[in-house]
């Protein structure tokens, strides 16, 4: 593999969006919503005809108070100025149990409680108390569930993946990728290990990491992200930088995964060769990297592609799926993207997808770009994952002009 791009990012490419009604709303999402997340369950699961002793409400109602002034204070002590890892847990595993307890509570006290209103089950306290175990009884198995995907190591999914322009001495060409590992608070040094061995099993001739690697700074994280060094393919392996590297010091990812073997792709582009074919391999730097103010860090396709000729095929890494706007206005045949985590707790699905275009796997956009979005290797924050599973991504690339092999 050849490095063929030596030009360094010019003028932004990214365009100011217009914000959206909901967007400005968004603003105040971290004043409103641990109230909802825990003043509704607590209406529901115990004011709303249940008619508990009193101790039974008094305690209920001092857990859910306990919960509403300790997952901010925690995650603002974790994830705030002091980075304290044992607050992050604490701050994470709330907001991640509140949110599922908040969406059962509203599904089972709206849904629930009518049909058995229509069955004619019970009078209006024994609905209201069969609503209120229904509620418990699910949130604790999704809990339980969810914690179990989330530190699993993930599963392998693959996909062969045609694309009009590529050679035939390159079809078969196998692309394995990871993403948003978010190396964290919990300490998953063995996790990541065992997500590189079964990395290894796959015989990948190109290893992408699309960002996220970690959140904190490559010195605190630098244990978790050390296996990453041992991932083997037999091209290349290749990175661009997330929207979490820039909350913590992103050059200082870039220069350890150039350590670990890996080849940052901040706005530049390589080339695979194989049977008389080539493939151009571009990345560019996450669209958040201008706004972190960090030196010559921005989202700029034309730089990755300068020098490129423009009759090869494209696979393009960038963290967001939504940059596939500017790839598709470009022609690029195959962009590769995590971020979304696949939503990675029900049904927040529907909120990332007010944000981006496509929530996992693949898609088309425009008359030649395919867009593949992983569902995310690692997870953020609560370490829950419902509904959303994680993936390594093994993804084969097949030419037009080939067979595509059983």
């Amino acid at each position: 593999m050849t490095d063929t791009s030596n030009a360094r990012p010019a003028d932004s490419e990214t365009r100011a969006p217009r914000q959206s009604r909901l967007l400005r709303l968004m603003r105040y999402l971290p004043l409103i919503a641990p109230v909802l997340l825990w003043a509704v369950p607590c209406g529901v699961l115990l004011y709303t005809g249940q008619h508990w002793p009193l101790p039974v409400t008094l305690l209920g109602t001092a857990l859910f108070a306990l919960g509403l002034v300790g997952m901010p204070l925690a995650m603002a002590r974790g994830h705030g100025r002091r980075q304290q890892d044992r607050a992050a847990i604490v701050g994470d595993t709330l907001l991640g149990t509140s949110w599922v307890l908040f969406t059962w509570s509203v599904l089972l006290g709206v849904l629930l409680r009518l049909a058995l209103f229509v069955a004619g089950v019970g009078e209006g306290q024994d609905r209201a108390r069969i609503v209120t175990w229904a509620v418990l009884g699910t949130t604790s198995v999704l809990l339980a569930w969810g914690y179990a995907e989330a530190r699993r190591v993930p599963r392998v999914r693959r996909l062969d993946v045609r694309l009009p322009r590529l050679g035939a001495g390159l079809d078969g060409l196998r692309v394995v990728l990871i993403t948003d590992t978010h190396y964290g608070p919990l300490d998953r040094t063995r996790w990541s290990a065992r997500v590189c061995e079964t990395v290894n099993t796959l015989e990948a001739d190109l290893v992408c990491h699309t960002g996220d690697i970690a959140d904190g700074t490559a010195e605190r994280r630098r244990a978790q992200a050390v296996p990453l060094g041992t991932v083997a393919a037999t091209r290349a392996r290749v990175y661009v930088t997330g929207n979490h590297e820039y909350y913590s010091e992103a050059q200082g990812w870039v220069d350890l995964m150039g350590e670990l073997g890996w080849e940052p792709l901040r706005n530049r582009h390589l080339l695979l060769e194989r049977g008389g074919d080539t493939l151009v391999v571009a990345g560019v730097d996450d669209v958040t990297a201008e706004a972190s103010g960090l030196a010559g860090h921005r989202a700029h396709l034309a730089g990755a592609l300068n020098g490129a000729d423009p009759d090869l095929p494209v696979l393009l890494l960038a963290h967001q799926p939504k940059f596939v706007d500017r790839a598709a206005a470009e022609g690029i045949d195959l962009q590769l993207s995590g971020h979304t985590h696949g939503g990675q707790i029900w049904p927040f699905h529907y909120l990332v997808r007010t944000d981006q275009p496509a929530l996992a796997g693949l898609s088309r956009h425009g008359t030649r770009t395919l867009l593949y979005t992983s569902r995310g290797t690692g997870f953020w924050g609560p370490p829950f994952r419902v509904f959303a599973p994680s993936e390594i991504a093994l993804l084969v690339l097949r030419s037009a002009a080939a067979p595509t092999s059983p």
